[in-house]
């Protein structure tokens, strides 16, 4: 697990949120990359709906593409949103 200091000022959701979103801008995670709820809860070390809030913000920003049955996954250049 991650030594994480959280801001008690923001959700936790929200925090991770932008870790994600910097490792996607940064490369770390590349297109095609699964990003799921188990991989968050590991790292991070928090509860199941927390890692699901935090998937469907960057889903909604554009930045995750949720298969059913496969997970979310870091949206490649042309990728169309499901």
């Amino acid at each position: 697990m991650a030594e994480v200091e959280w801001d008690p000022k923001r959700p936790r959701w929200q925090q991770i949120a932008d870790a994600i979103r910097a490792r996607i801008a940064d490369g770390t995670y590349p297109p095609d990359t699964l990003i799921s709820e188990a991989r968050i809860m590991g790292e991070w070390g928090v509860a199941k709906m927390t890692a699901r809030k935090a998937v469907a913000a960057l889903r909604a920003e554009g930045l995750l593409v949720t298969t059913p049955g496969m997970g979310s996954f870091v949206k490649g250049e042309g990728e169309s949103e499901s």
